[in-house]
């Protein structure tokens, strides 16, 4: 089992291995795109699970659309094609044909299709041409759709999670009757993210509101939540948007409203991807391998039998199975590890590097004490533990592993939220500490736009909780009344 790089000497590298090493995910033979392994794909179900039964909670159905958009579809909200028109994938032709000249197969030149396809970058465009037949009157509204799907974005630089050209995803398109339903329905839906990330994800966020320039293309106000990585970036975790009126007008979705007059319809839409499994791992992990939240772990325990011969074995396993079953009444994920090719400390290294919360280790010794050995895998503290008290231990050790990680990463991302109030400061923390930079902005896409291009830096969002605070612009010295959160990030 090949060392990771340590984060403090390359944490890009360290973060590329760690997913590959890990069993998480690896590149594809198609350039841009990944393929899930299996401990990957179980972490992400156990997310999709989560917001799934919270989506259902809050009143949303499941449907599903077509992958294949008309290129007409997409010219009819101007804003939405400017945003996603350089990452389209366009389909032109729908049927090949052998090549008797090589054996293989080509293109046939005349199975061009009469109108391009974009293979779906979002929905909004096919979802809004479809409710323009759900929708009469005030009765039909709201209608509250979530979709599970695959979305491709034309990526050139891509990154395992964080940026590939194919990702998977929920999308959630809503419609109302009124302008506040909407925008409540957007910020709830905020809520359900933020209460995710930190609840199952371990993970502190700040909510906040994009600036116009970094909207949702098509969308009035942008609703996010931003998370810090323990290299001092920021990475954007979910985004819930408002769209006004626009997709409603340009697809023509109107209602009967109980004054009988005709009215266009409120929208909303918001998103998470499998962009938070590169959260997960870049907000708890370190140099052994994977740090996963109890809550999300596909494996929370693990039991290792230190062994000579199949006779001590069965003696470990019989000894350990009212345990087992304790904590599978408990709804504790857990596993006896009996796989005699491997030797124990192999199995020690494997099960840190895949982040697994708990493991127990027992052998003759112990069985002889009455006692097992508990490591946690987030301090790595070790303790030895009656075997009859074990599975109460492990519960609670479990939960206390969920809020060590939610503080630790909370600790971190309050001492690397700096005030500033010069350029000079705002570079030097930059430059030096990183995290999320507080200053005063003038309101201007040109001064956000200067910003970015001297410092790579953007403005994150505007927090929902900012207090109105009078000051100067830290680039221009312009009036501003609010700061804004700016940060390098993914």
């Amino acid at each position: 089992m090949a060392k990771l790089t340590a984060r403090s000497e390359d944490y890009s590298k360290w973060y590329n291995e760690l997913v590959v090493q890990a069993d998480l995910a690896q590149h594809s033979d198609v350039k841009g795109c990944m393929v899930i392994k299996p401990y990957g794909y179980a972490i992400w179900e156990n997310m999709k699970d989560v917001l799934d039964r919270k989506f259902k909670e809050t009143g949303h159905q499941n449907a599903y659309f077509p992958i294949f958009i008309p290129k007409s579809y997409m010219s009819k909200e101007a804003a939405h094609v400017e945003g996603f028109a350089k990452e389209c994938a366009v389909v032109t032709h729908y049927r090949l044909k052998n090549d008797p000249e090589t054996g293989g197969v080509v293109v046939d030149p005349d199975a061009k299709l009469e109108e391009e396809f974009i293979v779906r970058p979002t929905s909004e465009t096919i979802i809004w041409n479809t409710y323009r037949g759900w929708v009469q009157s005030y009765r039909d509204l709201p209608i509250l759709i979530n979709q599970w799907a695959n979305v491709v974005r034309w990526e050139m630089r891509t990154r395992l999670f964080l940026r590939t050209a194919e990702f998977l995803w929920q999308e959630g398109h809503t419609a109302h009757a009124t302008k506040i339903e909407a925008v409540d329905e957007a910020r709830k839906m905020l809520e359900v993210y933020a209460d995710f990330a930190e609840g199952w994800m371990a993970m502190p966020v700040i909510k906040g509101v994009k600036t116009e320039s970094e909207r949702f293309a098509g969308a009035e106000d942008t609703y996010c939540i931003e998370s810090l990585m323990q290299d001092g970036k920021a990475l954007q975790a979910g985004t819930s948007h408002f769209l006004g009126q626009n997709f409603a007008k340009a697809f023509d979705v109107k209602f009967q409203s109980k004054e009988g007059s005709q009215e266009h319809v409120w929208a909303t839409s918001w998103g998470v991807s499998t962009r938070l499994m590169g959260a997960l791992i870049m907000t708890h992990s370190d140099d052994k391998g994977l740090v996963l939240p109890p809550k999300l772990a596909p494996l929370q325990c693990v039991i290792v039998p230190i062994h000579k011969g199949e006779e001590q074995l069965q003696a470990i396993h019989e000894k350990c199975t009212p345990l087992i079953d304790s904590l599978k009444e408990a709804d504790v994920s857990i596993k006896f590890d009996d796989d005699d090719s491997k030797r124990s400390g192999w199995k020690f290294a494997e099960y840190e590097l895949k982040g697994v919360p708990v493991r127990v280790a027992i052998g003759p010794r112990d069985m002889e004490n009455g006692t097992v050995e508990i490591a946690r895998r987030d301090t790595g503290e070790k303790t030895l533990v009656k075997i009859e008290e074990a599975s109460a231990h492990i519960q609670k050790l479990l939960t206390a592993i969920q809020d060590n990680l939610f503080n630790t990463a909370k600790d971190y991302r309050e001492t690397h939220i700096t005030k500033v109030d010069t350029w000079d400061e705002f570079k030097e923390v930059l430059d030096e500490k990183g995290g999320f930079v507080e200053a005063h902005w003038d309101g201007t896409a040109e001064t956000e736009d200067k910003i970015k291009d001297l410092t790579k830096a953007t403005i994150r969002c505007i927090p929902l909780n900012a207090e109105k605070e009078d000051g100067k612009c830290v680039l221009t010295g312009n009036p501003s009344t609010q700061r804004v959160l700016f940060a390098k990030a993914y």
